[in-house]
């Protein structure tokens, strides 16, 4: 893809962010747009930056560390995809922000990480709203120990929940996973204190209009920006 069309398409759908917005009742800069740049290109990173993207997310560590190496001036790095305890400590060296802490030992290692290297990562813990086997996250029932976890960690910070809707992508299903989220991001927002669940992560590029009318504050949105996936190298 072009850089003209790279920019074209970030507009879009920036305009379309507005719109569903304005449907649910909200503010544009009620939402934040995270570009998934997975296996996409520094120069389709660079090109996204300079139409004024401040985020981007990335699925693997060891994909994102040379991207994160060669994009100046920094932009605000998320990762968004499955974080096993054995990649935490470099995770936590390169990211800003991890969406998808969903257990106790990764909260632990992530935290370490975070400490060892004189860094404050924000966090959001993974719940699974589908019950689907496949997916990343843990049970909404077990959120308190997972958030528990995460509060006992002095180098993160945690400030709310991601989850994804479910595989079949079907509106109605869709639309009650991210209802389910919600509600169990309130319920834990009237337990602790201001500030750690201001944010609900969720909502990609085939269901993210869905998640902003179900109250998503932050989107994570890769081929709708940047077309099919690439081969990164």
């Amino acid at each position: 893809m072009g850089e003209s069309d790279l920019v074209q398409r970030l507009a879009d759908v920036r305009g379309r962010i507005a719109r569903a917005a304005a449907r649910a009742g909200r503010r544009p800069e009620e939402v934040r747009l995270i570009a998934v740049s997975k296996t996409h290109s520094v120069d389709d990173v660079r090109a996204a930056a300079s139409a004024g993207q401040l985020d981007f997310g990335e699925n693997r560590v060891q994909e994102a560390q040379a991207k994160i190496a060669e994009i100046v001036p920094r932009p605000v790095w998320h990762l968004v995809g499955h974080l096993q305890t054995n990649k935490a400590h470099r995770a936590a060296q390169l990211f800003d922000w991890v969406h998808s802490v969903d257990s106790s030992r990764v909260a632990a290692a992530l935290g370490q990480g975070a400490l060892e290297a004189d860094r404050n990562v924000g966090v959001l813990v993974q719940v699974n709203t589908t019950a689907e086997e496949q997916k990343s996250g843990c049970d909404p029932e077990r959120v308190g120990e997972v958030l528990e976890a995460v509060m006992a960690q002095p180098a993160l910070r945690l400030c709310g929940l991601m989850t994804m809707g479910p595989l079949s992508m079907d509106e109605r299903d869709t639309r009650v996973a991210f209802q389910r989220a919600a509600g169990v991001r309130e319920h834990w927002r009237s337990q602790l204190p201001p500030g750690r669940m201001e944010v609900l992560s969720m909502g990609m590029s085939g269901d993210w209009p869905w998640a902003v009318e179900c109250g998503a504050d932050w989107l994570r949105v890769g081929t709708a920006i940047f077309g099919e996936r690439g081969v990164y190298h």
